[in-house]
């Protein structure tokens, strides 16, 4: 392994002030130095970002094809690595444009469609969640009510302050200020979402100021990140649900996947809804589901036994 590169040590500052894990920097920093080690490799030299072309990106990703062969998502990860530290060297003014940018990622034709719930799972967890104890009854269900009406990333349900959460009589709306990448985004409020939050801002003690989180522990603190997936598993738990993968990310998936139901080929907007930079991150959503194949295959007008 080549020594790193003199720029790695402040893009990965930057990812830790965005407040990524260090699970995810530690990604990062393997990754690119695999690049780096690569372009030494190649070029006798480390990579210096304003010398970088679309052409050396490209070269790195054969290379991970033809010579390393790699899986589809382990080249897309490497790809997206380099393609984030050009963002943030571009946002920076140390290149003049991120050269990766236009560098098409690996088609994950494999790929299945992500799972959500089943309705009758959906009302097991919203039952399990109403029946809290210790008074967090209120709490745990619109907690599981806005991630399945909203579809927000479990980070973003965890920065939600009251300033970010506009309540109508018959429309409302959220502002996600700290989104992946930074990014900002409003996401509108059902009827289903703005009345179990009123339930929850109904029991406030006092007048809630802007900075007050909209989920809190028993403490009164801002519940975590952590502490949000061990209430949805505990509440998974409760509701007697034995199929595995069942996450805080299934209400996630549950969201966009009715939304499709619901909206037909509104891939754009579910995008938006979502936070995605990216139309193709939303596309896995559109695969079909090994449900959806196996009860086709037995719709066959020659399956005679069926």
């Amino acid at each position: 392994m080549v020594d790193p590169p003199p720029w790695l040590q402040s893009f990965l500052d930057r990812l830790a002030a965005e407040d990524l894990s260090a699970a995810t920097r530690r990604g990062y920093r393997y990754d690119l130095l695999q690049f780096a080690a690569w372009y030494a490799a190649l070029y006798g030299t480390p990579p210096d970002l304003p010398r970088l072309t679309e052409h050396d990106v490209i070269a790195w990703r054969q290379h991970m094809i033809t010579r390393c062969q790699f899986r589809a998502t382990t080249i897309n990860r490497r790809l997206e690595a380099v393609r984030r530290v050009l963002r943030w060297a571009e946002a920076t003014g140390v290149v003049a444009a991120n050269v990766a940018a236009g560098v098409r990622t690996i088609r994950l034709t494999g790929d299945r469609q992500p799972v959500g719930l089943t309705a009758a799972e959906v009302h097991g967890l919203l039952r399990a969640a109403g029946e809290s104890s210790h008074g967090l009854a209120r709490r745990n269900y619109a907690l599981v009510q806005l991630m399945l009406q909203t579809g927000l990333r479990i980070g973003e349900v965890a920065a939600l302050r009251r300033a970010d959460i506009t309540l109508r009589e018959r429309a409302g709306v959220l502002r996600v200020r700290h989104g992946k990448g930074l990014r900002e985004r409003e996401v509108p409020l059902n009827a289903t979402a703005r009345r179990a939050l009123r339930q929850v801002f109904e029991r406030d003690p006092a007048p809630a100021r802007p900075e007050d989180p909209v989920f809190r522990s028993t403490r009164s603190e801002p519940l975590p990140v952590r502490s949000i997936q061990n209430t949805i598993a505990g509440l998974v738990r409760r509701a007697g649900l034995k199929r595995a993968g069942i996450s805080a990310h299934s209400l996630r998936h549950t969201f966009a996947l009715a939304w499709l139901r619901q909206h037909p080929g509104k891939l754009v907007e579910l995008a938006q809804l979502l936070g995605h930079e990216s139309l193709d991150t939303t596309a896995v959503y559109t695969r079909a589901s090994t449900e959806d194949l196996a009860r086709d295959v037995e719709q066959t007008p020659f399956n005679l036994d069926g």
